[in-house]
Formats: structure tokens, C-alpha cells, sequence
């Protein structure tokens, strides 16, 4: 009795062999390999419902301590360290931090595995501002509280902040040494710090001055350029008039300067005129006016046409030099004289060619102010009112409203020429988001003049990725005035200055020293709970101090300066890391911030750059390019992503992304990056099932033994090993999932898999040619597993699971190496004809399902007409073209046999498709002549039958129940 032929559809989803066949109900079904295989409670499923399922494999990493145990692989090896920029301990993570931290991940996971000791050590930045404000919002009110308790609320805050953001990153799946970050409140940290400023106060660095600075009267402190944002604002300018006094017989005293000014409400500061020595300047007359006018030769087609002028008579013209030391008068203080003064700030793009000068509000101003010896005049205070100095009507003004009332005041002298509207870039606290002010306040600053060139010479050794970035902050540092330090605040390491009974300032060695290993024992609270004396070293004594007493300085020291002595509070002062460090990455606005402030402490105290190389990425932006923001209600917060779709999907699409420019956020972006995640899980999957039956030990096929194309895809695989380890090495994710996705959609799905399954469904289950194949699959599940563990960590390792490999975990073993495979340029040369030739064929094959000729490939017949090189290529690789090609019937002749019908490609290659002669055979789906030709098999072709009878005899059963 013949046996017949089914199908076994159960609940478990058809993954690929566990044998030909199995008995159900007494009845003997034969089956093709892939409807079989039931994983049960291990599957590797379609849908890895990774938002459950990563949380479960983190909590199995940290339980088995994965991270520490790589730690331990890697000792003797050389180093990597890759010092992490502290974010600031606010809030959860947004998709900037995401994407951060998972490149950081990502390198530092690929350098593990690849022969390096890369410890990854996390940082938080948890002093300053933005903490004292959130604080103040909850309802503390500093200034009703001692500063003690104060600052130990920010720090019971900032470790709250930062435990949150810890289990944020976590989440992500980056591997840390999480339970010993680096903090910038840690007393250990502080005392560095400290010992770093101490450094570059021996070195002469560090001076109190009185100059003005970037001033936040919202935040009621001076702020760093690193801390202060530009946005285009539009404010008042002013031209107006102010009338010689003592002309030095170069001017009538019935002339007048034109000044103009973009502040008007500094103009109660007026101290002077500043004007180029080199620029012409006329003296006219307008026929329209009674009074005689200086301005710059330049300007004077502008200001006519501005002002509405009439006939203007020049009465002469005079070099900027010649009116050096003139004086005026206020155009609203009769007691007050302006000195005429030449400076290199001075242009003719705009204005007059005179400026308003009031060196208690600009750094120029302040700079020509203190050649001419001029006092600071800064009669504003702290919260940005104007003080009794500026005269009794403006005391009490806040200085926005001051523009309106100085502008009035010009009118009402008949001084105003000319009001208009400017619309020009101006700086903003970046915390609080208000405008600042330029305010000159005592304060302390570090040096960077003093050592500019070593700064700019340090940076010739360092390399940066985008290239730009060298020219950027070498720019940057060319550029920056002198560093102010000090904050008028409370939550930050106090500056350890002390001053003597005359005032003198005190910052010697010895105090610093003590007071460094004061903070590194108690914390530096004790600055504000101890008095001076205690905090000095013991019977210290100073000439400026006879009766021994001694202050201490109020002000901390700038955050920047906090993180910026991370090499010395984290690289130096941990004995697995290494100073400089390898790598510092971070976005692009740190070129003003970290990069910068880290750069020049490393200098000072060192005389080199803290890094080696440098990485800096763009700001993520919403879908239209605009920044995200929480009251746009344009934000996409990495949580979100993560319980919808998983942290791989958000590590996919980091490595998907160029981040060395600005990157567009949108959940679009998610959604395709997910069909990419399974395009790999569904491929992997394939391969997964379809070497369960296989034992590398046991199972292997030496190179030399390979089939043709599994030859082939063993060495396109390890030209995909070389490929991506490249990209790994510049830091290049994109091309790493360009390759990736190319490997996996082209070569194995479109090409190696798509025939595949004649082979691995078909062939007995120890046939040579089947286990040849799987030998490839396996080790490209191996390879590929290694290969995209630094950016799909959780799948790598469930992927791991089900291999034969002695590490427990993937992230225990190493990168897969480049062999060196003798001959493979040309085997891939000549495969290249071969997939060419495919590809003409499955252009052909689809040409004949559209003339309803065929259905699927197996029902064609492929005659092919080869011309003598692909012939040749034919029968060097030895290659089974009618499996390649998927087809049921093939015939290969000479390109000159050629019928004119035929399909012709390149002059190379010609195809003629035509049905195939036969039956198709239920088991391998081709169609053949001999179906039925063992009578067993009514339903099979010979090869299938023989396949059955030769290597599973029980399949023959007699009297078995048909029903």
C-alpha cells in the first residue's frame, strides 16, 4: 500500500527540521524539514517582546555581574578608556542622553571584546544652578535657611536625580560600573578638584579682578561663556548727539559727535567716545540742521539718507588720531565730561564710526576704558535694577525698562537723531533662558592668556572626529577671554580662598593642600559649618593678619570647573583608568563647554590635553527640525520608545544615524528602524532553526570540503568581518548598519537564503551538501552574534542561548577575527558572474509569470546560453547552477546556440524560460518525470523517495489507519 503525503500544522510556528518525519495518530506523515522542528519552551520567536523580555536579561547581567566579569577577562590587555562627560543630575534622560550613552556603549562594548581592558566608569555633574532653582520651586527658601542645610537638601536632590537617570541608562542596556560613578559631589572628587585649582594658583593662573563679565541677574551670578546660549533678539538702538566741550583746536565747541548705541540703558554709564584712529571723519553741515556734525567719511551717504539731512556741507575731514583726548558732554548729565578715545573695536558696518563707551558693560569698553584710565562705572546691581548712581530718576529702574526712560531723556535734551529697531544676536543664561547683561563685578578668573599657546599647541596632538572639530575649539581657545570662576551661589565646592585682616587674598600651597585633604575626609560642607582658623593648617600665620585673623571667600567655583577637572578627580585618581584618556565624545556644543574647560585645567596642571582623540555628535530635533521642548510638546522621551518597542530598537537607531551633525527625531524614525530589527531577528531566526540539528564539534565541514556557494558565503562573510570591524575602529555606526542590513537583505535573504531551503528542507539530514550548509549558517550566527553585540546587546545574548559556544555569555567572548582565506578575491570575482547570471535569470522569470507561462521558478525550465568566459567561471566553481537559480529543469549551452527568442544580456549571457516537463513532487517541490516511479511514493520524484527509503526506513509502513 502506498503511503500518502501531508502536512503537520500544530500550535508551535514552523521553524525548520527535527526529522523527516513523525508518527501522529498511527499515521506515517512525511514532511519537508522546516514544518517539524518544536523548540517547546526555548523557541526563538518571530516577535521578541523585547519591552518585557530586556528587562528580565539586564536584571540576569547585573545578577551575574557580566560587566565585572569582562573586566576580569580583560586584565593585562591594553588599555581603552573612554572618560565619560557628566551629565547634569536633573530630570530623566532625554533622547540626547540616549543617544550619547549608547555610542558610548557601543564603542566601549566592541573594544571589550576586541583585546583591549576597557572600563567604562559613568560621571554624574550634580552642583550648581539648576538644583538650587528646583529646590526654590518646591518651596525652599535659601535665604530663610542656613547654607548648610541648604546645600545638604541639593545633595539628598541631586543623588535622587541621579539614581534616576542610573536606572534610565540601565535600561538602555549599557554595561558600566554602575555601583561606583564618578560624582562631582563625592568628597574625594572635591579634593582633586581642589588640588587643581591649587596647581594653577602656584602656576600664577588665578587672579581676582574687577571686569565685566556675563552677567545672569535671573540666576543672580556671573556665568561662564560655556553656560550662556545666543538667540536673535530685537532691541532699541539709538543715534544721538553729544556736544564738544573741549575741542583741542581740532573742533568748534559748537560740534557734536554722533554716537550710537544698541543699549540705550547703559547710556546713564556713559564714560566715553571710542573711535578708530585710522577712519576718516567729516564735519557737516545739513542745511536742515543749526548745529555741525562728526561723522565717520564711510557712514555719511547712511546717516544722511537716515536722519533726513538736507544739502550737507562737509566743513572738513579729520583722521580718527587727530580727535584723540576730545571731551564732551553727557547728552543728559551736564556734570558729567566723555573722553575721546581710539580703539580696534570700532567698524563701519554699521553706526556712526562712533561708539557709546561705558566700561562698567563691555568687555571693549572695559579694555579701552582701562588704557585711559577711566573708572568702572557700574551702576547696576545684582537682580539687573539700576542703582542712585545712575541718577535719582533711573534708581530702581530694572534695566530693560531703562532703554524707554533713557530714550525720552535724549529726546527731551533735542540729543536724539535717530530711534529704530535692531535685530541682532544676543546672549542668554541657558538655565533660566533670560537675557544677561555684560556687568563688570570683582571677581575670579583663571588665566588662559598666559598659557594660550601651549593650549592651542596641545590641541595639534589630538585627533578630531569630524575633522572640524580641531579647527573649532583651536578657535575657540584663540578667541576666549580670560575664564571668571566664581559663582555668587551656594550649592558647588567653595573657592578655598582665604583673606587676610588688610583684605590680601590668600591661596598658598600649604592652605590649598590642607584644605584638599580636609574635603577629601569631611566633605566640603565643612567651608561653611567651620570658621577660617580651622580650616587652616595649624599655627598658620601671615604678614597681612597680626592679630591672626582671617576670612574666607563666599563664592563656589563654576560647574565647568567641576566636571573640567575630571582627569584629575576620576582618570588620575583611579588606578585601571589612564591619563589622557583615549576618547572623549560628546555633543557639539561642548567645544564651548567640556572639551574646553577640561582642556585648559589638563594643560595648566599637566601641560598636555586630557584626550586623545575626540568625537562630537549634533542635537536631536524633531521631526521638522526644530528643537525639542517640553512646552512645544515636541519631545520624544526614550521611556516611551522603550515600553513600546524595546531599548534595541533605540540602539538600532543610533548606529543607523550620522551623529557627527544635528539628528531628526520622530517616531516615524522608530517605526522603520523596527522593521529593520526584524529583517535581523526573522533571518537570524531562519538560521537558527535551521541548525538546531546540528553539533559544531561534531557536524563541521572543513573549508576545503564546502559546497561551491557555501564556500562563497564563508568568504563574503569574512569580508563582512573586516568591513565591520573597520567601521567599529573610526567610530563609523552608520556604515556598520548600512553593511549589516546589505549583508543580511542582499546576500543572505535575496541570494544565499532564497535557495537555501532546497537544501536544508530536502536533503538528508547528514548529507554532506546539507551539513556543509549548515556549517556556513552556524558560523555566520556565530560571527554575526559577536558582530552586532555591541548595538543589540539583549538579542545578541538570546540569540547566544541556543548556540554551541563555552561562553555563558556573548559578551564574554571575543570579535570574531579576518581570516585569511587563500584565492578569495577571485572566488568572489567569479561569484560576482555568478549572481549576475542569477540575476538575469530572475529578471527572465519574472518576465514568463507575467505571460502566465509559469507560476513559481520550480515550474520553469531555465535554458541558458553562456559565452565562453561565464562557461569557464561555471565550471571552475563546480556550482549547481539549477539550485542557484531555483528552477526544476536546467540546460546549459554554448552563447552561439543562442535561439533568437532568447532573453540576451551584455553579449554574454542569453535565457530561454519554458515550463518544466512533469509533476510536481510534493516533498521538494520540483517538478519532474519521474513522480511515482517508486511505488512506495505515488506522490514523490525518485531522488525524494530514494532520500526517504535509504535513510528512513520506518517511514515504510504496512497497514497503517488511513483515517
Amino acid at each position: 500500500m502506498a503511503l500518502k503525503f501531508g502536512w503537520y500544522h500544530e500550535d508551535f510556528v514552523p521553524l525548520g527540521m527535527e526529522s523527516f518525519y513523525f508518527r501522529f495518530r498511527k499515521r506515517v506523515i512525511l514532511v519537508r524539514v522546516k514544518d517539524t522542528l518544536n523548540l517547546g519552551k526555548t523557541k526563538f520567536k518571530m516577535r521578541g517582546n523585547l519591552p518585557v523580555n530586556e528587562k528580565k536579561r539586564e536584571d540576569v547581567w547585573f545578577e551575574n555581574k557580566v560587566y565585572e566579569q569582562r573586566q576580569k577577562l580583560n586584565e593585562g590587555k591594553p588599555s581603552f578608556v573612554l572618560h565619560d562627560g557628566p551629565p547634569y543630575a536633573n530630570g530623566n534622560i532625554h533622547m540626547g542622553h540616549a543617544m550619547n550613552k549608547i555610542s558610548k556603549d557601543i564603542i566601549v562594548r566592541y573594544k571589550s571584546m576586541s583585546g583591549f581592558r576597557s572600563p567604562y566608569v559613568p560621571g554624574w555633574d550634580t552642583h550648581g544652578l539648576p538644583i538650587e532653582q528646583q529646590l526654590t520651586k518646591e518651596g525652599y527658601d535659601r535665604k530663610k535657611m542656613s547654607t548648610v542645610e541648604f546645600r545638604r537638601l541639593c545633595h539628598e536632590y541631586a543623588l535622587k536625580q541621579v539614581d534616576k537617570q542610573r536606572t534610565d541608562f540601565k535600561r538602555l542596556g549599557v554595561a558600566a560600573e554602575w555601583d561606583n560613578p564618578y560624582l562631582t559631589l563625592k568628597p574625594e572628587f572635591e579634593a582633586q578638584e581642589i588640588r587643581t585649582f591649587g596647581k594653577m594658583a602656584e602656576l600664577g593662573l588665578i587672579y581676582r579682578g574687577k571686569k565685566p563679565v556675563f552677567w545672569s541677574w535671573s540666576s543672580e551670578s556671573a556665568m561662564a561663556e560655556a553656560e550662556v546660549e545666543y538667540h536673535d533678539v530685537t532691541s532699541p538702538s539709538a543715534f544721538y548727539a553729544e556736544k564738544v566741550v573741549d575741542g583741542k583746536g581740532v573742533l568748534d565747541e559748537d560740534t557734536y559727535f554722533v554716537v550710537w548705541t544698541t543699549t540705550p540703558w547703559t547710556i546713564p554709564a556713559s564714560e566715553g567716545i571710542t573711535i578708530d584712529a585710522g577712519f576718516n571723519y567729516s564735519v557737516v553741515k545739513p542745511a536742515n540742521e543749526e548745529r555741525k556734525f562728526v561723522v565717520a567719511t564711510e557712514r555719511l551717504g547712511y546717516v544722511t539718507e537716515e536722519f533726513g539731512w538736507h544739502d550737507v556741507e562737509t566743513l572738513s575731514v579729520v583722521q580718527g588720531r587727530e580727535l584723540e583726548n576730545i571731551t564732551a558732554m553727557h547728552p543728559f548729565d551736564n556734570h558729567r565730561e566723555l573722553l575721546v578715545m581710539l580703539g580696534d573695536f570700532v567698524t563701519l558696518d554699521a553706526g556712526t564710526g562712533l561708539v557709546h563707551t561705558a566700561p562698567g558693560f563691555g568687555e571693549d569698553d572695559f579694555r579701552v576704558g582701562k588704557e585711559y584710565g577711566l573708572d568702572i562705572f557700574v551702576p547696576v546691581d545684582d537682580r539687573g535694577y539700576l542703582t542712585a548712581d545712575a541718577g535719582p530718576d533711573f534708581e530702581g529702574v530694572f534695566y530693560e525698562d531703562a532703554n524707554e526712560m533713557a530714550l525720552n531723556k535724549l529726546k527731551e535734551s533735542n540729543a536724539l537723531l535717530k530711534q529704530m529697531d535692531y535685530v541682532h544676536s544676543y546672549p542668554f543664561d541657558w538655565r533660566t533662558k533670560k537675557p544677561i547683561i555684560f556687568r563688570a563685578t570683582p571677581q575670579w578668573f583663571a588665566s588662559v592668556d598666559k598659557i594660550r599657546e601651549k593650549i592651542l599647541n596641545s590641541i595639534e596632538d589630538v585627533k578630531f572626529l569630524p575633522e572640524w572639530g580641531q579647527k573649532r575649539l583651536h578657535n575657540m581657545i584663540r578667541d576666549r577671554g580670560d575664564w571668571v570662576i566664581s559663582r555668587q551661589r551656594v550649592w558647588g565646592v567653595p573657592l578655598p580662598i582665604f583673606y587676610a585682616e588688610d583684605g590680601t587674598p590668600i591661596i598658598e600651597k600649604e592652605t590649598t593642600d590642607y584644605v584638599a585633604d580636609l574635603f577629601e575626609k569631611n566633605g566640603s560642607d565643612i567651608w561653611f559649618e567651620w570658621d577660617a582658623k580651622e580650616l587652616l593648617p595649624e599655627g598658620f600665620t601671615s604678614e597681612h593678619s597680626p592679630n591672626g585673623l582671617f576670612t574666607k571667600e563666599t563664592d563656589i567655583m563654576d560647574v565647568w570647573f567641576d566636571s573640567g577637572s575630571s582627569h584629575q578627580g576620576v582618570l588620575e585618581e583611579r588606578s585601571y583608568l589612564k591619563y589622557p584618556a583615549d576618547l572623549y565624545l560628546e555633543g557639539s556644543d561642548q567645544y564651548r563647554g567640556w572639551f574646553n574647560s577640561s582642556l585648559i585645567t589638563s594643560v595648566a596642571v599637566s601641560g598636555k590635553a586630557p584626550y586623545k582623540q575626540v568625537i562630537s555628535q549634533g542635537f536631536t530635533l524633531d521631526g521638522k527640525g526644530h528643537k525639542m521642548s517640553k512646552s512645544l510638546g515636541n519631545t520624544i522621551v526614550p521611556d516611551e520608545i522603550i515600553k513600546k518597542m524595546g531599548a534595541e530598537i533605540i540602539r538600532l537607531w543610533v548606529s543607523s544615524i550620522d551623529s557627527s551633525s544635528d539628528v531628526r527625531v520622530s517616531q516615524e524614525n522608530f517605526v522603520k528602524i523596527s522593521d529593520s530589527y526584524k529583517k535581523i531577528r526573522n533571518t537570524v531566526r531562519y538560521l537558527l532553526a535551521n541548525t538546531a540539528d546540528f553539533n559544531p564539534q561534531n557536524d563541521t565541514v572543513s573549508y576545503d570540503e564546502l559546497q561551491p556557494e557555501d564556500r562563497f558565503m564563508m568568504v563574503k562573510f569574512n569580508e563582512l568581518v573586516k568591513e565591520l570591524r573597520g567601521y567599529y575602529d573610526a567610530y563609523s555606526f552608520i556604515d556598520i548598519y548600512k553593511a549589516l542590513m546589505n549583508f543580511i537583505i542582499t546576500d543572505l535573504s535575496a541570494f544565499y537564503l532564497d535557495f537555501a531551503k532546497d537544501v536544508v528542507y530536502i536533503e538528508p539530514e547528514n548529507s554532506l551538501k546539507r551539513r556543509s550548509m549548515q556549517t556556513v549558517f552556524y558560523r555566520i550566527l556565530v560571527g554575526l552574534t559577536k558582530l552586532v553585540t555591541p548595538i543589540l546587546p539583549h538579542t545578541a545574548e538570546e540569540i547566544w542561548e541556543y548556540l554551541h559556544e563555552p561562553e555563558e555569555f556573548v559578551q564574554l567572548s571575543e570579535m570574531p577575527e579576518v581570516l585569511a582565506i587563500a584565492d578569495s578575491e577571485k572566488l568572489l570575482d567569479n561569484w560576482e558572474i555568478i549572481k549576475k547570471l542569477r540575476s538575469h535569470v530572475l529578471k527572465a522569470l519574472e518576465e514568463a509569470r507575467d505571460e502566465k507561462m509559469i507560476g513559481k521558478s520550480m515550474e520553469a525550465k531555465a535554458n541558458l546560453y553562456l559565452d565562453d568566459q561565464t562557461m569557464q567561471v561555471v565550471k571552475d566553481l563546480g556550482v549547481d547552477l539549477r539550485l542557484i537559480l531555483i528552477v526544476s529543469q536546467l540546460e546549459v549551452k554554448e552563447l552561439s546556440a543562442a535561439p533568437e527568442e532568447a532573453d540576451k544580456f551584455d553579449n554574454q549571457i542569453a535565457v530561454q524560460i519554458t515550463p518544466a516537463a512533469g509533476e510536481v513532487c510534493e516533498r521538494c517541490r520540483m517538478t519532474k518525470t519521474d513522480i511515482g516511479s517508486d511505488s512506495n511514493f505515488e506522490t514523490l520524484c525518485a531522488s525524494c523517495a530514494k532520500i526517504v527509503t535509504e535513510n528512513y526506513p520506518e517511514a515504510i509502513t504496512e497497514g497503517f489507519d488511513e483515517k
